[in-house]
């Protein structure tokens, strides 16, 4: 078995899931990891999958491409190495870094700039940003895994000097913290 890296995206409708994950099935590959979301009226999916060793990725590429033609989709299939990680995982502590604030360019930016000079890694984002003041429409949420050789200080110290820069309000918690307040 091998393993590759499919990406879906188009507009969202009923249905992308079961196609793919049904061209799939039939060709006897198995979904490991599926990762998808919609962003205001567009779908986004990532599969990991295993393919057997007798389908070329540009076989799976043809056949997904054919399946899903009708649905309108762009998908896209690449063999997964593992050796091809540059990043090297190190001892980490997961925490979650959320803003609220006026919209604005360059917020994203601003923030991931700081998080990746101190070698933190972005797990998941999840930016909403419906323009105007209110800080309720524009809110940003990374989880992050933040290396026990960080500066942590130093981070935090940065990050909150940004948001107050951007009139952002900013709270960074443990995720263990952050899931305990925000339990539903």
């Amino acid at each position: 078995m091998k393993k590759v890296v499919i990406s879906v995206l188009g507009q969202d409708r009923p249905g992308i899931i079961a196609k793919v994950s049904s061209v799939l099935f039939r060709q006897e590959c198995n979904i490991e990891n599926v990762s998808q979301t919609i962003l205001q009226s567009e779908f986004s999916g990532i599969f990991i999958v295993t393919i057997p060793l007798e389908i070329s990725i540009e076989q799976l590429n043809k056949l997904l491409q054919q399946q899903t033609q009708p649905l309108g989709l762009h998908v896209y299939a690449k063999y997964l190495e593992e050796s091809e990680t540059p990043f090297k995982v190190h001892k980490s502590a997961p925490f979650v870094i959320t803003t609220r604030g006026p919209d604005r360019k360059g917020l994203v930016a601003s923030i991931t700039e700081i998080i990746a000079r101190h070698q933190v890694n972005v797990s998941n984002l999840k930016a909403v940003f419906k323009g105007g003041d209110d800080p309720d429409k524009n809110i940003m949420i990374y989880e992050v895994d933040i290396p026990e050789s960080a500066d942590q200080k130093e981070l935090e110290t940065e990050l909150r000097e940004k948001a107050e820069e951007l009139g952002l309000q900013i709270s960074i918690q443990h995720r263990k913290i952050f899931e305990a307040i925000n339990r539903i």
